[in-house]
């Protein structure tokens, strides 16, 4: 991966300067100095000015540049900030230039209207990929703020809107760029824009965009911000010393790295889990259902789900999360869609919660989430609910566009979450669609036990039911297989319906003897691992032989190598031969497809959407099949670790209480490579990501495990009926 000079761009060194002292934001006089007064032109409420104050330096703030500049000593320097952005640009005209060269000032000026000698086009935004995610991110262009960071560092400007200016030598630019904290294949040759340069032939420090607004903006990573910061003090003041004191970022962990956590830490998060539902507007209203089944181009439109809208009570579904678009003004908007395995596994944890926190009203929203799924939508109903159809008892993946499709590995979860949730409750009342469910897949299955990814209507109206059963299909994929083989596992105990438990088995024997090397991945090796872990524990459930110990302690003991001190479990890319989404080959492909959070094994990333989320499900039954130490000591630092990366914000309180799919855990920062196009860094999901790390929590808490739960149902007792009726 080598950058547009021929080598391999080493890694910055940043992550050894936080044991850098780094001195307060005040300048250091020299005998006999008074201490300059610096001069913004600012609102108030700038980040850049109430960070600069706040850290201890004499501010002289003002409402127009023109009095900044005839207010400002001679020799100083003074910032103009842009205070109408992203709306209009700074209105300057020749006059203030002019004063100011007269003065012998040197100027930071954003997002100018006018600059002396330089023709500025009109604003534009950061280029945009398919979904709406974004291409350009901000790069390091020189060497100014070396050593802490490198040339070609990346850093964030989400979704910014800058003005076209041509220079020469930028200090940062935006491109698009593939990496996670480098460009590893360097700059392109096109697509690149200023975002802060001087100018060649005045003391003008420009920002093509509003780099002040760097709190409320949530530009990432929080650390690097800072040492661009004291470089630009550094230019308007050189004959003063500037450091900037940490700022706490508006969306940040809830504890450091090395930060106790208090008694209740675990009970704690899962109640803020819980609480995010609602605090989000997630459940759907009557009131603004409606907008869901608009086209997916009109969602782009639409207003987030506002403070005023009524909370829905379950009875209309669930929103998928929040999208990882992170707009200029920190906000994030939320993801439209309504999302059958969201609905059930969310169905779980508040079923937990009307026990745990009596909580009788979220227990009403478990049960009306299920019979939304089941009984009153159309994910079970048309072609699904009709039993002469081969798609019979299969859920449809999502609305309002992909109904037809059908997921193995999301009807699983649908069932185990809506299964955890009867267990709670101690209900029958959808056991009889959940059988039907599993008996669904179970007949799209083929011989071996294995499942394509996924199946459409249409397949299944072409060929029927009977040509993927029959069907010698292999597919060493845990990522779609495993938890389906989790739910015949599950059903078989229940049912003693044999076919159950062959074809589990015979597939998880094949896929077991295929590892490593022949697994395949989808955006990384360690989530295969993580999804196979709770079929290899119910499996001793059923059969708690020597050799199903050690697959389980296999592949377990892989998954945890990658385990940091702080509890966080390292992505890994398997054989590139195996991927289905790799990291992205050039700067081209970057943002063009689904991706890996990290661009080459060792960079620090967790991913909390497909990896930690299902290894703390995996250790959590690993544990209450063997009882060995190794999997709750696993699970123990992987709580700890959910439990001080859960968002804590004020500023954005829809975000507090989740959790973002990455986390730098080296950094201690919400960063990664953001390629992928559908579930970014900063995507959240009410489903997979939240409703597993509260499940789990909660099943701690109350000392049971998934198994238990599942277990508490009366699934037997229409077998005879529904093989009756769907294998004739």
């Amino acid at each position: 991966m080598a950058g547009h000079d021929g080598k391999v761009p080493r890694r910055d060194v940043l992550r050894t300067l936080t044991a850098l002292s780094l001195t307060p934001f005040v300048p250091i006089p020299s005998e006999g100095q008074i201490r300059p007064s610096v001069h913004f032109s600012c609102r108030e409420d700038n980040d850049l000015f109430r960070v600069a104050r706040s850290s201890g330096i004499a501010c002289s703030r003002h409402d127009d540049a023109e009095q900044a500049v005839a207010r400002a000593p001679r020799g100083s320097g003074v910032l103009i900030l842009a205070e109408d952005y992203p709306h209009s640009t700074t209105r300057l005209g020749p006059q203030v230039y002019h004063h100011a060269a007269q003065k012998g000032l040197r100027l930071y000026v954003e997002f100018p209207s006018f600059v002396p000698n330089l023709s500025v086009g009109e604003p534009r935004h950061v280029a945009y990929g398919k979904n709406h995610n974004v291409l350009d991110r901000a790069v390091v262009a020189s060497e100014a703020f070396a050593p802490a960071l490198q040339r070609l560092r990346i850093l964030s400007l989400h979704n910014c809107i800058y003005v076209p200016l041509k220079s020469q030598s930028p200090e940062l630019v935006l491109a698009r760029v593939a990496g996670f904290d480098t460009a590893v294949y360097g700059l392109p040759h096109e697509g690149v824009h200023p975002v802060l340069f001087q100018h060649p032939n005045h003391r003008i420090l420009v920002a093509t965009t509003k780099l002040s607004e760097f709190v409320k903006g949530r530009y990432a990573p929080s650390e690097a911000w800072r040492y661009v910061w004291r470089w630009v003090f550094d230019w308007l003041f050189p004959n003063q010393q500037f450091a900037l004191l940490q700022w706490t970022p508006a969306v940040h962990p809830t504890r450091g790295k090395n930060q106790s956590l208090a008694e209740g830490a675990e009970l704690n998060a899962f109640r803020r889990g819980v609480a995010w539902f609602s605090r989000a507007k997630l459940f759907v209203a009557p009131s603004w259902r409606e907008v869901i089944y608009q086209p997916p181009s009109a969602h782009a439109q639409l207003p987030d789900p506002l403070p005023s809208w009524p909370l829905g009570n379950g009875s209309d579904g669930i929103l998928e999360g929040f999208s990882s678009t992170i707009e200029w003004n920190g906000t994030q908007p939320v993801g439209w869609d309504l999302r059958t395995d969201c609905a059930c596994e969310v169905s779980m944890v508040m079923a937990f919660s009307g026990g745990i926190e009596k909580k009788p009203e979220n227990t009403k929203i478990a049960v009306n989430l299920n019979d939304f799924i089941y009984f009153n939508s159309m994910f079970a109903s048309g072609p699904r609910g009709d039993p002469s159809s081969p798609s019979f008892g299969l859920l449809g993946w999502s609305l309002p566009n992909a109904l037809d499709i059908y997921y193995g590995d999301d009807n699983a979860r649908c069932m185990l979450g809506t299964l955890a949730a009867g267990g709670v409750l101690q209900s029958d009342r959808w056991d009889e669609k959940v059988l039907r469910c599993m008996l669904a897949n179970l007949r799209t299955a083929g011989a071996l036990g294995f499942r394509h990814n996924y199946l459409t209507q249409s397949e299944l109206q072409k060929f029927g039911w009977r040509h993927f059963y029959d069907e010698k299909f292999v597919n060493y994929h845990p990522h779609y297989q495993a938890y389906l083989w989790a739910c015949f596992l599950r059903a078989y105990e229940k049912t003693h319906y044999a076919l159950f438990l062959e074809r589990a088995r015979t597939a998880i024997r094949m896929t077991m003897a295929a590892y490593p090397n022949h697994w395949r991945w989808t955006n990384g090796l360690q989530q295969e691992r993580a999804r196979m872990l709770l079929p290899l524990a119910w499996l001793i459930r059923l059969e708690d032989t020597p050799e199903h110990r050690a697959w389980l302690q296999r592949v377990a003991h892989d998954l945890i190598s990658f385990q940091d001190k702080s509890g966080a479990i390292r992505e890994e890319i398997g054989l590139a031969s195996e991927g289905e989404f790799g990291p992205p080959k050039s700067n081209e492909q970057y943002g063009t497809s689904e991706a890996p959070l990290l661009q080459q094994n060792g960079d620090p990333v967790s991913d909390l959407l497909y990896t930690t989320n299902f290894a703390f499900l995996g250790l959590h039954e690993a544990f209450a099949a063997t009882h060995d130490p190794f999997y709750l000591r696993a699970g123990n630092r992987l709580a700890q670790f959910l439990c001080r990366v859960q968002i804590q914000s004020e500023k954005q309180p829809e975000l507090a209480g989740g959790w973002f799919r990455a986390f730098d855990y080296e950094r201690w920062d919400y960063w990664a490579s953001a390629s992928d196009w559908g579930w970014g860094p900063w995507s959240i999901e009410t489903g997979w990501t939240l409703s597993w790390i509260c499940g789990v929590l909660a099943m701690r808490d109350q000392k049971t495990s998934l198994w238990e739960l599942t277990g508490r149902t009366s699934l037997g007792r229409h077998l005879h009926h529904l093989v009756s009726l769907m294998f004739g």
